[in-house]
């Protein structure tokens, strides 16, 4: 059973800290609203948010009103995501958490678990589930349109994150570009197929090794198999060169006994060499508005934390097939 809503029309929103490259493009899209009173949180100081209230702890995000704010966004390194969510279940307060949700499998359980117990929505940010490209596919696949779907190619490739190192950085990433770009897709495909029997991926840092943490993969693959037989694969490489004009993009691939559908989250923009200009649907202001409904609702809705630790569930198994180079049951894990 979830907390009761907000008994004002002014929600309370605190979005703890800079680290992720999304905590700016947020910050603007609450600000903008006028039904948000917005509280910015900047531990590691990376100073890049402009034009809201900002604050140099957690603790004074936690304490910018009395009795607290109603619903915290963790844009925070990724090991860091744990403490933050339990803090916030631990006070009752509703979570929009960035992923991938954990480092760990344990970690996203305890997350999942403490949200459940405290009655508070516990949602993932995954911003290309709400793209219309994205929602096409789901459709086609619901309606039968392509028939038997019975092959999925998935890219989500991008630059090197290096303005943000601790993006490279295993101990606070979770790992490389595996942890960094499986999950998008994983997530879309969770959403329509579930979840899959094996996960199989090798993984290589062919590209940007001077560049990237010591340990962590730039180059991967990911294959996964469901039991209705149905093959998918998720390049989750940081291969886009340096002077790319966008960080990368997202490409899907669906092949079926009646058809088959291609999908480009990010098609939409114009440019010319070294320019990108997006237009049509907002995905980032799409998801807030969903999260914002459902701490108003007081109901959970997708992308969950429950899919979020699914597809923790998933990188890690991806994980342990490139240790151990074999296919890896999800169930295993």
């Amino acid at each position: 059973m979830l907390t009761a809503s907000p008994t004002t029309d002014t929600l309370k929103i605190a979005l703890m800290s800079c680290a992720h490259t999304h905590a700016g493009a947020y910050a603007a899209r609450l600000e903008a609203r006028e039904d948000i009173d917005l509280v910015v949180a900047d531990p590691d100081g990376f100073g890049d948010v402009r034009g809201v209230s900002v604050v140099g702890s957690y603790d004074e995000a936690w304490n910018a009103w009395p009795g607290g704010p109603d619903a915290i966004v963790v844009t925070s390194a990724n090991a860091h995501h744990r403490d933050l969510v339990l803090e916030a279940a631990r006070r009752g307060v509703h979570v929009l958490c960035e992923k991938p949700l954990a480092t760990t499998v344990p970690d996203a359980n305890a997350m999942v678990a403490a949200c459940r117990e405290a009655g508070v929505v516990l949602m993932t940010a995954f911003p290309v589930h709400f793209a219309p490209a994205v929602q096409t596919l789901r459709a086609a696949v619901e309606d039968g349109a392509l028939g038997e779907v019975i092959g999925i190619t998935g890219t989500n490739n991008g630059k090197l994150p290096d303005t943000r190192a601790w993006f490279t950085d295993v101990e606070l990433a979770g790992g490389g570009s595996l942890v960094d770009h499986t999950v998008h897709i994983a997530e879309i495909l969770d959403s329509i197929f579930g979840e899959p029997a094996t996960v199989h991926a090798t993984t290589n840092r062919i590209l940007w090794a001077d560049r990237a943490g010591e340990g962590a993969e730039t180059g991967g693959l990911v294959t996964l198999t469901y039991a209705s037989g149905l093959v998918a694969t998720i390049d989750c490489s940081w291969s886009q060169p340096a002077e790319a004009p966008t960080w990368g993009g997202l490409r899907i691939q669906a092949v079926g006994t009646g058809g088959q559908l291609q999908v480009d989250a990010f098609a939409e923009h114009v440019g010319g060499p070294g320019r990108w200009l997006p237009y049509g649907v907002d995905s980032d202001a799409a998801l807030l508005e969903a999260f914002l409904g459902a701490v108003r609702d007081g109901r959970a809705v997708e992308p969950s934390g429950d899919v979020g630790l699914r597809t923790v569930r998933v990188v890690a198994a991806a994980q342990e097939s490139v240790r151990t180079g074999q296919p890896v049951e999800l169930a295993s894990i």
